[in-house]
């Protein structure tokens, strides 16, 4: 049976979504749209995709029971997921769902109203590295998880020649709307999505966040550079969550349990190695073994994708499990709750400043159902 998905944004993200739609099977783009008409004839002379040439038009020939893809900039987020619920649309959104709290509830509101499909990416979290990483800590391989590192750094992006970072199709990467919506709001969620899905809701944020590189290119106000969080779950371990563009390049998780460490050190790969290392005492030293040893399923998972740039990541995930939600009439794994609750944590994070303390949340969810080839 095919499913069908319409395309909202033809910019850089675009491109990664098509590169990881030729890996997966019995999914088709009905229509695509971008308010750039140039772009939009470029990108879809590309990858062979019908246009449509207003968004009403689009509106109304998305078909009934498919999905958008909201892939457009930020900022214009709220506005067309609304847009596209009203039209009675399932979407799945780029991240984040929205850039202010009140908006993205009353997105998760009016979806719930309409009966509607309404997720966000990331969809790493059911990429079989994550999902790996949810296996050893479901068997307590590491033992019972007493506190979690996560991090992800990007480099001191400002120096890095990012004006010639360029798409399949050779749309730039958005640097000036990247530094105004922030790394934060742009990445958290690779990490968030994960510990959502393993332990449910975070209960507190403590964090602090600064904009710590004055004179980015593009007009501002920009946002923070550099944020770092305290995260205590509802049912998991404490868990310190950074990210910026101004350390060095770093997208490690390490899970630290009773008998030893579970880690992993790309965040953005889908094949991305697990590890675990034992912990003992060698003579008088406490020490966790320096050859650690790997944690793998042991069964086919999903589709692959090659490595584009800086990602190996099937963007696809996403979208794919909310049209088999759809057609299975079971509860999809990204669901609306999770989109909201992950919002409202990154949010906190993002505009923490440093006065703003510990910030009790005010949403939840429930941990996620493993993939099917994970339990």
């Amino acid at each position: 049976m095919t499913r069908r998905i319409s395309i909202l944004g033809c910019g850089f993200v675009a491109d990664l979504y098509l590169r990881s739609l030729q890996a997966m099977e019995g999914i088709e783009v009905v229509g695509v749209y971008d308010r750039d008409a140039t772009r939009l004839d470029h990108f879809c002379a590309h990858w062979g995709l019908p246009k449509k040439t207003s968004l009403t038009a689009f509106l109304a020939d998305a078909p009934e029971g498919g999905v958008i893809l909201n892939l457009t900039n930020p900022s214009a987020h709220y506005e067309l997921n609304r847009a596209c619920l009203e039209a009675g649309h399932h979407v799945y959104s780029e991240k984040p769902l929205a850039t202010d709290l009140d908006e993205a509830k009353a997105l998760c509101a009016l979806a719930t109203e309409r009966g509607l499909l309404l997720a966000s990416a990331p969809c790493s979290v059911l990429g079989e590295t994550a999902q790996t990483l949810g296996y050893a800590l479901r068997k307590g391989i590491a033992g019972t998880p007493r506190a979690i590192y996560a991090e992800l750094d990007d480099g001191f992006v400002p120096q890095a020649a990012y004006r010639k970072w360029l798409s399949e199709t050779g749309a730039p990467w958005p640097y000036e709307d990247e530094f105004r919506t922030g790394c934060t709001l742009e990445h958290a969620g690779y990490y968030l999505s994960w510990l959502i899905s393993w332990f449910g809701s975070v209960r507190t944020v403590v964090a602090a966040s600064a904009e710590t590189i004055p004179d980015k290119t593009g007009t501002g106000p920009m946002a923070p550079d550099l944020s770092i969080a305290t995260l205590f779950f509802e049912t998991g371990p404490v868990t310190r969550l950074t990210c910026s563009i101004v350390a060095p390049h770093d997208h490690s998780i390490r899970i630290i349990g009773d008998s030893g460490v579970l880690r992993c050190d790309a965040a953005w790969d889908n094949s991305a190695k697990v590890t675990y290392a034992k912990r003992m005492n060698l003579r008088r030293k406490l020490v966790e073994s320096p050859f650690p040893r790997r944690v793998k399923l042991g069964r086919p998972t999903h589709p692959k994708v090659k490595r584009w740039g800086a990602a190996a990541m099937n963007f696809m995930l996403g979208p794919a499990e909310m049209l088999e939600a759809l057609e299975q009439d079971r509860p999809c794994r990204l669901s609306t709750a999770f989109a909201l609750h992950m919002t409202e944590v990154t949010l906190a994070m993002q505009n923490a400043g440093e006065t703003s303390g510990a910030q009790r949340m005010t949403t939840r969810c429930d941990p996620m159902e493993p993939m099917p080839w994970a339990r």
